[in-house]
């Protein structure tokens, strides 16, 4: 397929994943618990500091008592006037990653906090309590409870959401130049949060994950991302009597779903060759978000580094 003839089917995709009836009265109430939640922070100051940064080991309280551990990284020297804050997500499996690589967004004046997802490669804690399998993926973690609250990647979005809202509280943050971003599964959750937090004002992300997952499974691709949707219908749903079912209750915790609630300036990158989250599982949330948003195309680039794709995001921040 001409890569312009893609581009033209990617902007009119809608999604494939149900949206539940009863979506927004579900994350009214999941927002409704995150609001009772005390989130007792914790800053430890950390073992790596910078002339110009200081740099904490940050836990908090989510919901279902889960400690949730960030790196917070904050200006050394104060400025005279609140400056902006930046929340950064991993990709899936993985954690919060350096210190280090962080600094460039300090050094311009950006309190900045990165998060470990519950139950992954960091630091936070996955309280449990589901019944199903908990070997191999956190998409399906919950499908089998009785609740769709019990859901684990509603915990996550709700972590994400109460990170940018504790940073967005600080003193030396302006509360009008928040900003998230991240890759593949932090792509998504950066997405996941801005819809849950209208504050945020800007959004950069690459090749968003958790969008679309009907879709990403009716491709059929050979991706270790989705793979876990296919391993649950051979564990629970062999004949797929329950097909609609389960994919109804994932669209609880699709981002295509939570798309329309945005209201950041969004910046989207997306290599057209990706096959690990498909550009059309991209588009189904991008092409419902109703603020401001742009997108960046890689015609022969799938699910890897994007060339210029750090700047691009360090200057859109700005």
């Amino acid at each position: 397929m001409q890569t312009d003839e893609l581009i033209a089917q990617l902007k009119c995709y809608a999604g494939r994943t149900p949206r539940p009836a009863d979506f927004d009265e579900y994350w009214q109430r999941a927002l409704a618990e995150l609001a009772q939640v005390r989130p007792q922070v914790e800053l430890r100051r950390a073992a790596f500091q910078a002339p110009f940064a200081d740099c904490y080991e940050m836990y908090f309280t989510g919901v279902r008592q889960a400690r949730i551990h960030a790196r917070l990284l904050r200006p050394k020297r104060k400025p005279q006037h609140p400056g902006p804050g930046l929340v950064m997500f991993h990709g899936y499996s993985g954690n919060c990653g350096e210190f280090s690589d962080k600094l460039q967004y300090v050094a311009a004046g950006f309190t900045v906090a990165a998060m470990d997802a519950r139950g992954q490669g960091g630091l936070s804690q996955d309280t449990g309590g589901h019944t199903g399998p908990t070997w191999h993926g956190q998409l399906i973690r919950g499908l089998e409870n009785a609740s769709p609250d019990d859901l684990l990647f509603r915990q996550i979005f709700l972590d994400c959401a109460e990170l940018v809202k504790l940073i967005t509280a600080l003193p030396d943050v302006d509360p009008a130049r928040i900003g998230v971003t991240g890759i593949s599964q932090g792509g998504g959750l950066a997405l996941a949060a801005a819809a849950l937090v209208p504050e945020v004002k800007q959004a950069v992300v690459a090749f968003p994950f958790l969008c679309d997952y009907r879709k990403a499974w009716e491709m059929e691709l050979p991706t270790v991302a989705y793979s876990e949707l296919r391993d649950f219908f051979r564990w629970f749903d062999p004949r797929h009597e329950r097909e609609q079912e389960i994919f109804t209750r994932l669209g609880y915790i699709d981002v295509q779903n939570l798309a329309p609630r945005i209201k950041a300036k969004v910046l989207m990158a997306t290599g057209l060759s990706d096959n690990i989250c498909p550009p059309q599982t991209q588009f189904a949330a991008y092409n419902k978000i109703k603020s401001p948003k742009s997108v960046k195309f890689y015609p022969d680039f799938g699910h890897e580094l994007l060339p210029e794709y750090t700047d691009m995001t360090y200057l859109e921040m700005l």
